[in-house]
């Protein structure tokens, strides 16, 4: 596998194919030792739980901000200015003591959300894809043009130090190469949706007073809604440095046109009394573009070569990251040789209708805060500030949880309509921020806590695994599974849930989930007939089954390299 983009989604997709046995080359531009872009302050609890599953949960969680810093968003009328709305999100360290309270505080996962800033995240998933085997890291290199054939994919990079050009034969590529995608151009792929909705100016700053000027309860996230400017403040290491969104008019078209320090200091409020300095700027426009296709032949794209959208709550990444690792399951198990090349439809019947639907979330969040009317009388004294600060606090509150605390865009989306998920009805609708737990085909399985304290979502197999949710102590589902691999090339795990109290959604006697967690199938009874079932699921059906597929025989994902 080829991968252009050494970003989160480029880089857990390589972790994705290594566990699966597959070798990949990830050709990054940036040079060693350059930073990372300060953007993307939050994980998802879905990526967190990918994360654990790589190991990496609690590196993550101990980076960027420090362990007891809250992780609230507070609204105030500058950053410095009169508090009148709170939503509160726990600290690592609360999360970790059990005792943290805030709208996802409860919520039935075994890793909750993180906030952490992309600077933080990139090197510790950098150190993590380079550590595992058969995946190399090119830094310093682009990559200016692909093209495929019948049996691969021919690249030609660029060093960009010494200007070598070299070629690279790969039988996939995966496209994690940004908005500018050149993977997306050569497939022919057009982005479509809303090219402009919000102008922002972005500036890192290091302000190593801001903290001790404040008399209000640090937060991770400030929302100022101000009379004479808005825009977000978000902590960067929970000490002296800050990412703030300056959010511009409609007739401040160009950021440059803005007075950027002027912004600043009245976003953060103390005029120029405040001492910071700007580290690097990043001016952005907010957009919802997804592409019409997201594969042509070995070739795909994911993350913002895919879409783009509002950045609300960091589910552009995130949304990335979950393109990659079903990607590199899929191509894992061609790699692996139970599954043919026709498995690889499921990640555009899987991932491009979701990706459509959480930037329509998005966009219409964004769209329900730019309507708010900001109350002018919100820094005044008095009965009249008061009603104005209680009530546009709530509705600052109702609006912005949503994103936050997005439970409905971290477990309600499903797969239903995958070519290898077999759908039995129809999943439950979801919200940005609600969803119902559910075993439909296609949706996340619920999670449970096992009596030993393990989370149901350590017990899964690489593949697919079947779980007795009642009555089976497991010994009718192992022979079961036997039987099966001795007739197919299905890979399948068993787990007896028997004697687990289990939350009502589980009702069937049967699951079959795969390791990203999404349900494959349910029932009340094994299928009988194993091998219909095992191509329904995504089995080759070639005639040496369970030998490995005819044109798997290939076992590494780069075909050649020369420099």
């Amino acid at each position: 596998m080829l991968i252009i983009g050494g970003g989160p989604v480029g880089l857990m997709t390589a972790s994705e194919l290594s566990t699966h046995g597959a070798t990949s080359i990830i050709v990054e531009k940036r040079s060693p030792g350059d930073p990372s872009e300060v953007k993307c302050n939050h994980v998802a609890s879905r990526t967190m739980e990918a994360f654990r599953r790589f190991g990496i949960a609690d590196t993550v969680r101990g980076a960027g901000m420090p362990y007891q810093h809250p992780q609230d968003v507070a609204f105030r009328t500058s950053v410095l200015g009169r508090e009148f709305g709170r939503i509160p999100i726990p600290s690592t360290a609360s999360r970790s003591q059990g005792d943290g309270i805030g709208p996802d505080a409860n919520w039935a996962t075994p890793e909750p959300p993180h906030r952490i800033n992309q600077i933080y995240l990139n090197p510790i998933l950098e150190r993590h894809a380079e550590s595992m085997a058969g995946v190399e890291l090119r830094r310093s290199t682009e990559c200016v043009g692909v093209a495929q054939d019948d049996d691969g994919i021919n690249a030609t990079l660029v060093d960009a130090g010494d200007g070598e050009v070299s070629q690279v034969r790969a039988r996939y590529l995966v496209g994690a190469d940004g908005g500018r995608s050149l993977v997306r151009k050569t497939i022919g792929a057009t982005f479509h949706g809303d090219p402009v909705l919000q102008h922002v100016q972005s500036t890192y700053i290091d302000a190593p007073g801001l903290y001790q000027a404040m008399s209000a309860r640090p937060a991770w996230g400030y929302y100022v809604f101000g009379n004479e400017r808005q825009g977000h403040v978000y902590s960067v290491d929970g000490k002296r440095k800050f990412l703030i969104h300056t959010y511009l008019s409609l007739d401040e078209v160009e950021a440059e046109s803005v007075d950027r320090d002027a912004a600043i200091r009245t976003i953060l409020g103390g005029g120029k009394n405040i001492d910071y300095s700007i580290i690097s700027t990043q001016d952005w426009t907010a957009r919802r573009l997804v592409a019409d296709k997201f594969r042509e032949g070995r070739m795909f794209i994911a993350g913002d070569s895919a879409h783009v959208w509002v950045p609300m709550g960091g589910y552009g990444m995130n949304a990335g990251i979950a393109d990659g690792l079903n990607l590199g399951w899929l191509i894992g198990a061609v790699v692996d040789g139970w599954a043919d090349a026709s498995i690889l439809d499921a990640y555009v019947a899987e991932r491009q209708p979701i990706t459509d639907q959480v930037s329509q979330f998005a966009m219409t969040h964004l769209e329900k805060i730019t309507a708010a009317d900001v109350p002018g009388t919100l820094d005044v004294d008095g009965a009249r500030g008061d009603a104005a600060r209680e009530g546009f606090g709530r509705l600052a509150y109702d609006l912005n949880v949503q994103q936050f605390a997005a439970s409905g865009l971290n477990f309600g989306y499903s797969y239903g309509e995958s070519p290898i998920i077999v759908d039995d009805g129809n999943a439950p609708s979801y919200t940005m921020g609600t969803y119902v737990p559910s075993t439909v085909p296609g949706c996340r399985l619920p999670h449970v806590w096992l009596p030993d304290g393990a989370s149901l979502y350590d017990r899964l197999g690489e593949w697919y695994t079947l779980i007795c949710c009642r009555g089976d102590d497991g010994e009718e589902a192992q022979a079961w599974a036997d039987e099966l691999q001795r007739q197919t090339s299905l890979p399948m795990d068993v787990l007896s849930l028997s004697g687990v109290a289990l939350p009502d959604s589980y009702t069937s006697e049967y699951v079959i989930v795969r390791q990203d967690q999404h349900v494959a199938w349910r029932g009340p009874r094994l299928p009988s007939d194993v091998n219909a079932f095992a191509a329904r699921l995504g089995a080759c059906t070639c005639d040496t089954a369970p030998e490995p597929c005819k044109g798997a025989e290939i076992p590494a994902e780069i075909l050649s390299s020369s420099r």
